[in-house]
């Protein structure tokens, strides 16, 4: 019995200490949630706004006293933005710290890197081409192939749409796939938009239209070719058989701090890198 007895106070004391542990660690979390207050601007990339867009909806849950406002307009914007002192972090597909595709170096910016992003070179849903060559590709938009059945397609004339200048998409299509082949830009057949959203807009309402997205963008009216018979999927981007990557950046001036180091820190964290960052078409970095 007295055996009986002491086994029992040792499985009680063992117990109590456990939730007392546990109530320390909720204890900690709320305190370091309610510690984080503040306002957090992030302006720049359409390419990485659906992830800066669902991090900052997961943030907020985690910290309501802070306030985020997230929009995408170009990546050139994200550390203009900061340099100017309208945001406090920029969205960026390229380290805009480094002179980058005629860009040049923003000084006193500190870059995070957040994601490895794929891309993919679209085409209507309703178009028979499902695959082109890095070649063809350069072709088309150097403007020496202006038909699709010059590649296969309908005997229907391609109409470019090309990203305007300052967009991330349009400096990793130049480097990954142009590859120093410039790109025609006049003729009636060509077209600039200025958003990711536009891009899948102008491809998915002409059936002769060609242009390039991130991933996280194809659903829908428009559909991703495959690039020299790879598929353009997260699974070969990240093992690096397929060709059209890059990857995305947030940038602050000087070191994070407050909020905004909070902020980065969750997108880089193991439950967002592995989480929502993978389901929303990101390789994650971490």
């Amino acid at each position: 019995m007295k055996r009986t007895t002491l086994w029992k106070r040792m499985a009680a004391a063992v117990l109590s200490s456990a939730l007392l542990i546990g109530a320390a660690f909720t204890t900690q979390y709320r305190a370091d949630a309610a510690e984080v207050s503040g306002k957090i601007v992030v302006a720049g990339s359409t390419a990485l706004l659906p992830l800066t867009q669902q991090a900052a909806k997961e943030f907020k849950k985690h910290h309501p006293k802070v306030k985020i406002v997230v929009s995408g307009s170009s990546s050139i914007a994200g550390p203009q933005s900061v340099a100017k002192g309208v945001a406090t972090i920029g969205a960026c597909d390229w380290d805009a710290t480094r002179a980058v595709g005629g860009f040049p170096a923003y000084k006193g910016l500190k870059a995070y890197k957040i994601a490895k992003i794929p891309f993919a070179v679209i085409v209507n849903k309703n178009n028979a081409v499902n695959n082109l060559s890095v070649q063809q590709i350069q072709d088309i938009y150097e403007g020496k192939i202006t038909n699709w059945k010059q590649v296969g397609g309908k005997d229907e004339e391609i109409v470019v749409i090309n990203r305007a200048k300052g967009s991330g998409t349009r400096v990793n299509f130049e480097d990954k796939i142009m590859d120093g082949h410039a790109i025609k830009t006049s003729g009636d057949n060509y077209k600039e938009v200025q958003k990711s959203g536009d891009m899948v807009n102008a491809v998915s309402s002409n059936p002769n239209a060609i242009g390039f997205v991130d991933l996280a963008y194809v659903k829908g009216g428009i559909k991703a070719v495959s690039i020299n018979g790879v598929k353009a999927t997260t699974a070969n981007a990240a093992s690096g058989k397929y060709v059209f990557y890059g990857y995305g950046y947030l940038l602050t001036k000087g070191e994070a701090k407050g909020a905004d180091k909070a902020f980065i820190n969750y997108i880089l964290s193991q439950k967002f890198q592995h989480g929502s960052l993978k389901k929303l078409k990101f390789i994650p970095v971490k």
